[in-house]
């Protein structure tokens, strides 16, 4: 190759002497070097000015809530009870306890059902069966957990007993410790030897509170594993039940994972599911069997899961997880309400996740941390038979002065008038003035009414703290807000006001903004230093911001060659701004972000029809061919890619999911695995028919396409015949020698597609083959020409080679239906390429807009919602065993966001598909085309935060507009960089070796 190319060289000399062209050449070369560098720079401060506007946003948006640092004393009873003999504020019941954390345990999968063919229904029947046949040792509840549904904030809420808030939803992979007063630190405090078994999440909570030699925690995020947790945790917790080994410990923590594994992997109706909750059914008749009287077992789950076995939002399914308690010593009881049977639904008679704390603490002898926000609940003091009232009165009356305690303190900090508290004030003074004129000779109605007063305190109190705690930062928001739309101003004017960018241009941008953005941002700390207000660190990031909006202002006045209007001049560029002005107006609406994934199938179909059109008028006959075919096929992929459906809750009932084997499974079904087998057979043919039509199927790309590509492809397909023969045993194969053969696999296919395959396309040359033939006519005086094959096309099917390898790496983390639908994004790429060329678009906004709206569509049809629940978590273990940082969250992300990621690496490919050798304006062309892809997702970005943030009291605030804004602003700093460290990058790879070959630069 590099003979035949130093012969065109020569070639090509006899008419440029080869000083002057090396001269030319190497000016060149400096120049779009620069300029590219300069381009990226900028590109790169765009991103920084995405990320400071959602950063302000989000401060005054996901607010936490305030902490205070006291903590309630034994010695220290906050209202005055009856003198008792053991424990602190309340008699202590039990010596010791055992807390069973069952992970995702719904409370349907604890009541018995007739009849039914789930497998989740009575697998697990002992909660149900003691507490029916023997309410006095036993009780089960429905226990509603408050979402964020993530296992770090349930046990947050479970020993704090206060609420979650936004932020917190994005801690659960970085669990920090809990420093506010707690269940576990006043056992601690208490002398209390506590014992951890099972779930890591603990350690990050609570560092240091267990027994070292007694503790054994494992890896929380394996999602794979259904049993090294639940093995670990039953051989080391029965033992310790012994009566030799009491005396070694007061309180064990168990935190069983399977079920909730099972659930991710493989959904809730599924014999995997079942099996699991039929052991923990013998494993807690085991424990039963060995309990002392002086023992509380209590069994719990800390959330639900949803349909497929996910959870994180607030779904139904999602929040009502189970509680049982169990004691030989008969104390429990259910008269207070005339109920003596268990719920049989979960809407009967819930308590919340929060009553857990003042329960347990006051069953112990422990005070009541002083955050606490719940209730004691009723059916673990009533006592058996007839209701004891003044028990229950006097509990209540202590959560309730716990409370009151802490809400003077909380308004104090927070500088809360009085009003704010009136109801529950009131119901506080009533309650205490009764409480203080009750004897021991007190009639009951006199103290059901104390309790009934005081539990209604507890209850209006937690009504207007969740309100508290939903309090906004708007001023916050407003600067969030205006950062993001004057960085929308800047893409708007840097996409479509600006003809050709070069350095001059470029350096002027930078030059401006950098200088007005350090400036600005020293002023802003010289404020905050001799001033009062926001911290040093929110001054200088926002004087950061603004001082660069301004250095573009004053650059865009500045620099002459800029047009100042970026009104659109043709149909098609009124069509990119239709798409996306009504795309983002939609997301006002609830109903409109629901449907999104229908709403941008009907765009690109539309889409589709509009290019058939156009190119039935095109006068040339071969583009008018080429666009009919293209456009054709355009609509029929995406009509097509619509067959892949991920329903989300409030899709149903009109929706039926198709992703995965069923609505209530997270695996796939046997006949999907022929998706990935097709996708490796004919993707490659595909391709190679687009680059034979430019006669560019030469050189490297008979290697690359026909060979390479196919092989990561097949690889890909094995990989998921392999995880569907484990998942269904299909194969008499030990299961960890089955998982390690996946493992090589995945990391073959990940290292050669993503490292060694980008390594070589770096180094690679372009799909071309040159030729130097002999011409038979005697009169030439050098009878010799040079044939080149597939250089019409010698930029497009270069860079392709790189969208290809990517392909690759995002397909094997994709389930089989994702993977099918890549590769339909793949060909629609190309054929969205082919319609632009054929009715002269390269230019026009609507491709990027276009290619834009077809990544967030395949976002959907990958399997993925813009929700917490539809997270693919088990892509972070398709080539790792364990959790492993920053790994396992990146092979997330790119599940999750695989199709925008594919799409941004795609941009330069519009540009440069069947452009000739040496076009004029490449750079330009690339850089408006990515400028204007990030418009779109800026303009989504735009309107989903100022609409959660206009609708931030809006009923379906928390389940659908915040996951939205979430996505978008995810979505926007992805494509950012993948488009300036990526695509960009790439294109000047691309472009020097062309240049090598054509012997310019």
């Amino acid at each position: 190759m590099e003979d035949i190319t130093k012969q065109f060289n020569a070639f090509r000399a006899k008419q440029i002497p080869p000083d002057q062209l090396a001269k030319a050449n190497k000016q060149s070369s400096i120049r779009f070097k620069a300029s590219l560098s300069l381009v990226i720079t900028f590109f790169l401060s765009l991103t920084l000015l995405h990320g400071l506007g959602i950063y302000f946003f989000t401060t005054g948006f996901l607010l936490t809530r305030l902490v205070l640092d006291e903590a309630s004393e034994c010695a220290s009873t906050p209202i005055e009870v009856p003198p008792h003999e053991t424990g602190c504020w309340h008699p202590r019941k039990f010596e010791k306890a055992v807390v069973i954390i069952i992970d995702a345990l719904r409370y349907d999968f604890t009541v018995p059902y007739n009849g039914s063919t789930h497998h989740f229904h009575n697998a697990l029947q002992v909660l149900h069966e003691t507490a029916t046949h023997t309410p006095e040792r036993a009780f089960l509840l429905p226990f509603i957990a408050d979402p964020p549904t993530a296992t770090l904030q349930r046990l947050k809420g479970l020993t704090t007993g206060t609420l979650p808030t936004f932020v917190d939803a994005g801690s659960n992979f970085a669990g920090t410790a809990i420093e506010e007063d707690n269940l576990v630190a006043q056992l601690r405090n208490a002398g209390r030897n506590l014992v951890h078994l099972g779930d890591d999440t603990w350690h990050s909570l609570f560092p240091g509170y267990f027994d070292a030699n007694l503790t054994h925690a494992y890896d929380s995020f394996n999602v794979w594993d259904l049993f090294t947790v639940d093995n670990g945790v039953t051989e080391h917790l029965i033992p310790l039940l012994a009566p030799d080994q009491t005396s070694k410990w007061d309180v064990i923590f168990g935190h069983y994972l399977g079920v909730d594994h099972a659930g991710h992997r493989y959904g809730p109706d599924h014999p995997a599911t079942n099996g699991k909750l039929q052991e923990m059914d013998a494993v807690i008749r085991d424990i039963i069997d060995r309990l002392d009287q002086n023992t509380l077992l209590v069994v719990m789950g800390d959330h639900g899961m949803d349909i497929k076995g996910d959870h994180g939002g607030e779904s139904d399914d999602e929040v009502e997880a189970a509680l049982w308690m169990y004691s030989k010593k008969g104390i429990f009881g259910r008269g207070h309400n005339g109920e003596l049977k268990p719920p049989r639904t979960a809407k009967e008679r819930p308590v919340g996740q929060i009553d857990l704390v003042p329960t347990l603490s006051l069953l112990l002898g422990m005070p009541i941390p002083y955050n606490n926000l719940g209730g004691p609940i009723a059916e673990a003091f009533v006592g058996p038979g007839k209701p004891n009232w003044r028990n229950l009165a006097t509990v209540n009356a202590l959560a309730a002065a716990q409370i009151n305690k802490y809400q003077k303190a909380y308004s104090q900090a927070r500088g809360l008038t009085s009003d704010v508290f009136a109801l529950p004030n009131q119901l506080w003074d009533s309650g205490s003035t009764l409480w203080g004129s009750l004897t021991s000779s007190s009639k009951s109605g006199d103290l059901e009414e104390a309790f009934m007063l005081f539990s209604n305190y507890q209850q209006s109190t937690l009504k207007i703290c969740r309100g508290l705690w939903a309090r906004f930062d708007v001023p916050s928001m407003i600067q969030g807000i205006g950062i993001l739309l004057c960085s929308l101003a800047i893409l708007i004017f840097f996409a479509r006001c600006q003809p050709e960018l070069g350095y001059a241009s470029s350096a002027t941008y930078l030059g401006y903004m950098s200088t007005g953005g350090i400036a600005v941002s020293f002023m802003a700390l010289g404020t905050a230093l001799f001033g009062s207000g926001p911290s040093l660190l929110h001054y200088g990031l926002f004087g950061l911001a603004a001082g660069s909006i301004l250095g573009f202002a004053i650059a865009f006045v500045r620099i002459p060659e800029i047009k100042r209007t970026p009104m659109p001049r043709s149909l098609w560029a009124w069509l990119a701004i239709f798409i996306t002005v009504l795309q983002s107006v939609g997301f006002a609406s609830n109903s409109y972000t629901i449907w999104e994934d229908d709403i941008l199938l009907f765009f690109l179909v539309s889409f589709g029809i509009l290019g058939l059109v156009s190119s039935i008028g095109l006068e040339a006959s071969e583009e008018r061919y080429t666009g009919i075919v293209q456009s054709v096929a355009f609509a029929i992929l995406t009509s097509v890619a619509s067959l892949s459906k991920l329903c989300r809750e409030e899709q149903m009932p009109y929706c039926r999911s198709t992703y995965y084997a069923s609505s209530t499974s997270s695996t796939s079904a046997p006949w999907q695995l022929l998706i990935p087998l097709m996708t490796a057979t004919l993707l490659p043919v595909i391709v190679k028919l687009y680059y034979k039509q430019t006669r560019s199927y030469e050189g490297v790309a008979t290697v690359w396409i026909g060979t390479v590509f196919r092989l990561g492809l097949l690889a890909n397909a094995i990989f998921w015949v392999l995880d569907a023969a484990d998942d269904n045993d299909w194969l008499e194969m030990d299961k960890s020698t089955l998982k390690t053969i996946r493992n090589v696999i995945s990391r073959l296919v990940l290292g050669v597609s993503l490292a060694v395959g980008t390594s070589s396309w770096i180094y690679s040359k372009p799909c071309i083959s040159i030729k130097v033939v002999q011409k038979y006519d005697e009169g030439l005086a050098d009878p010799k020409s040079v044939q080149i094959s597939g250089s019409s096309n010698a930029h497009g099917t270069r860079y392709f080679l790189l969208v290809g390898n990517i392909l690759i790496g995002l397909s094997l983390l994709q389930k089989p239906m994702g993977n099918g639908a890549l590769a339909l994004l793949t060909i629609q790429i190309i054929a969205l390429a082919e319609i632009l060329h054929a009715n002269n678009l390269s230019r026009s906004a609507v491709g990027p807009i276009v290619l834009a709206a077809l990544g967030n569509l395949y976002f959907f049809k990958t399997g993925h919602q813009a929700t917490l629940s539809s997270i693919q978590w088990e892509s972070a273990f398709i080539p790792l065993t364990t959790i492993t940082y920053p790994f396992s969250p990146i092979l997330v992300v790119l599940n999750t966001f695989g199709a925008q990621i594919l799409t941004a690496a795609a941009v330069p490919l519009l540009c440069l598909w069947k452009k000739p050798s040496r076009p004029p304006g490449l750079l330009g062309d690339v850089t408006t085309a990515l400028a204007t892809y990030l418009l779109y997702h800026a303009t989504i970005n735009v309107a989903t935060t100022m609409w959660a943030g206009h609708l931030r009291r809006h009923l379906m605030l928390f389940r659908i507009f915040n996951p939205r804004f979430m996505t978008g602003a995810a979505v926007l700093l992805l494509v950012d960089l993948v488009g300036a460290l990526v695509a960009l990058v790439a294109f000047g790879v691309n472009m020097a070796s062309i240049a090598e070959v054509f012997g310019w630069s």
